[in-house]
């Protein structure tokens, strides 16, 4: 007997759901990469993949192994606290490292455009 056969039919379907949302989320944060057109608008892309889309992958893990009580959950709450921490972090470092580097080039931050070139 597996593992799945073992959880009952209404916790697979919320576990699913989960892993479903969590991985449509991280392919939407993905395509944002490819569609968004400069780096500053690239930043939010990641964010919502890492966030949101890894959270809902790591929920529907964590109420896997606790229905099954195979074993602990701490590694997966371990990695979602490592994400929640790191990514915003992460990202506001690139940003005004960019924000940095463009002013050292003497080129205007992209929020202080005006409208028309955006």
């Amino acid at each position: 007997m597996t593992h799945l056969e073992q959880l009952p039919p209404s916790v697979a379907l919320i576990i699913a759901a989960f892993v479903a949302l969590g991985s449509i989320l991280t392919l939407i944060g993905a395509l944002g990469l490819i569609r968004l057109g400069n780096f500053y608008d690239r930043l939010h892309a990641p964010t919502l993949a890492t966030s949101w889309g890894a959270g809902g992958i790591l929920l529907g893990s964590v109420m896997m192994f606790s229905t099954l009580g195979s074993r602990l959950v701490v590694p997966e709450l371990f990695l979602g606290l490592m994400m929640l921490v790191t990514t915003p972090v992460t990202l506001m470092v690139l940003g005004r490292a960019a924000l940095h580097r463009d002013r050292a080039e003497g080129r205007a931050p992209y929020d202080t455009l005006p409208l028309s070139k955006k």
